[in-house]
């Protein structure tokens, strides 16, 4: 994934582990060599054939809503429910493509989402007419539907490859993101995939000490989801830890200023409508998949919307608090993406809601902070389960089928277990390689790595790639030299 000018190259380091049978990082072969690849077979290439491919079962997948609309119970039988064909109509998009931003809009997303689905719909609206005219006969939902699908492939293909830039000399573990299951089952619900790829370009941008775009993409990636947001809690962290503050007070105000940019117009001139997703985020009962929601489905009790609210911004907080104080603790500084990984599992694990989708902010954080197959299959096949037990659980109320003939609400529960009792483990596993960094992959294979342009610490550290400590919350070794050893 290197560049032309980049001429780098890895020892291989097979032949130190010859009898473990094992590899921290692949060979390089002649198609892969950095700088030097004559040929279509490059990693980017084929991580964007990979991609396709998983675009294409995805698409397969979805062909029975496809072909034969989304009525229920049958798109929860098919497990190709979307938001978008409901919203459709739901939403006044049938009707009028700028809908969101009337005076009477229900459209309870944030803005930039707003600006996204009005576009593909208005752009659904002129193709539909354009096949009227020609004699073909497209619904405007389906057009609508198709759009929003291609506009997520473009997006998941840009996140493996930015997420392979950011992986360094690991950039094999995008294949990681190019075939997960979970993005090819959930990806095409909502636009969630939007914020990933915000969040994903952010991290890049920050890696190469760009810390205005950085920002921006940041801002414009909480315009559409919360969860980019986050990063500049990670940041936090290292720039309290090496008492280095320009990365986080330029990236913090290149956010704030796109977030506002985008965000001030319907703000003022259209507070009603700009307003109506922080109403319903706050008033919303237990959503799907929640801890709360099981909890309230398992006991048969009801909690408030805002008490809610106020329970899950505190466990929110509270998490936070113990990620800063486990970031600040360990013997070698934690690398940027660890600390990201577990802000957003821990939000993921205490919000009001946990959609199947949410499954896709999660992915390409796990494949940058915990780089181990064994771990992505087993977080894989329990978001697979969750997938099919929820749709299942939706199912049953209204398709009026013998509960033999049903996965029933006890299956459900113990899918959203599993989903919690993963996202623990995961969080675990990562705060372990934090407190003891030999055990973690990427560091382990830049310890191989024989050229001085590769980074020794932190691929996406920026400033915070090698810096010194200035400020933890332990006893600092008076042989700091001697410490790096290990890893260095």
């Amino acid at each position: 994934m290197a560049s032309r000018s980049d001429d780098v190259t890895a020892v291989d380091p097979r032949p130190e582990t010859a009898t473990t049978h094992h590899s921290r990082i692949a060979p390089r072969g002649k198609h892969t060599l950095p700088g030097r690849i004559r040929t279509f077979f490059a990693p980017g290439h084929i991580l964007i054939i990979l991609t396709v491919g998983a675009a294409l079962i995805a698409a397969l997948l979805k062909s029975p809503c496809r072909i034969r609309g989304w009525g229920a119970p049958e798109v929860y039988f098919g497990g190709c429910y979307s938001d978008w064909t409901g919203l459709w109509t739901s939403r006044g998009f049938a009707s009028d493509p700028w809908a969101p931003f009337r005076a009477e809009s229900a459209f309870e997303y944030p803005i930039l989402i707003a600006v996204v689905a009005s576009l593909i719909a208005w752009l659904a609206h002129g193709l539909t007419r354009v096949s009227d005219i020609l004699g073909i006969d497209a619904g405007a939902n389906l057009v609508f539907y198709d759009l929003n699908f291609l506009a997520i492939v473009a997006l998941w293909i840009v996140t493996v490859l930015l997420v392979a830039k950011l992986a360094g000399i690991r950039y094999w573990d995008a294949i990681m993101v190019a075939v997960a299951p979970g993005i090819i089952f959930a990806g095409f619900i909502n636009w969630d995939m939007w914020a990933v790829v915000f969040m994903v370009a952010a991290m890049w941008a920050f890696s190469k000490h760009r810390y205005v775009w950085a920002g921006v993409l940041i801002g414009l990636g909480t315009a559409v989801k919360v969860f980019p947001l986050f990063l500049l809690g990670a940041i936090l962290v290292l720039a309290i830890r090496t008492a280095r503050y320009y990365p986080l007070l330029v990236t913090a105000a290149g956010a704030a200023v796109a977030w506002l940019l985008v965000n001030l117009p319907m703000m003022l001139l259209n507070p009603g409508a700009w307003g109506v997703f922080y109403e319903f985020s706050s008033d919303r009962p237990p959503g799907w998949s929640s801890i709360w929601h099981a909890y309230a489905t398992a006991t048969d009790t009801e909690i408030p919307g805002q008490l809610l609210s106020s329970m899950a911004f505190w466990s929110f907080v509270i998490l936070c608090a113990i990620i800063a104080v486990i970031g600040l603790t360990t013997k070698h500084r934690p690398r940027l993406a660890q600390l990201m990984f577990l802000i957003v599992a821990a939000f993921i694990l205490v919000n009001k809601v946990y959609s199947p989708q949410f499954v896709l902010w999660l992915i390409p954080l796990l494949v940058l902070a915990l780089p181990n197959w064994r771990d992505f299959l087993i977080f894989s096949a329990v978001e697979l389960l969750h997938f099919w037990a929820i749709w299942a659980y939706l199912a049953g109320p209204i398709s009026e089928y013998d509960v033999q003939h049903q996965l029933d609400e006890k299956l459900y529960l113990l899918a959203v277990a599993g989903h919690v009792v993963v996202l623990i483990y995961l969080m675990l596993r990562v705060v372990m390689d934090m407190y003891d960094p030999n055990q973690d992959r990427v560091r382990n294979s830049l310890r191989h790595a024989d050229a001085e342009l590769l980074p020794h610490d932190d691929p996406s550290g920026a400033e915070f790639d090698g810096a010194p400590d200035r400020f933890v919350l332990r006893k600092r070794s008076k042989h700091p030299a001697a410490a790096r050893t290990s890893l260095d």
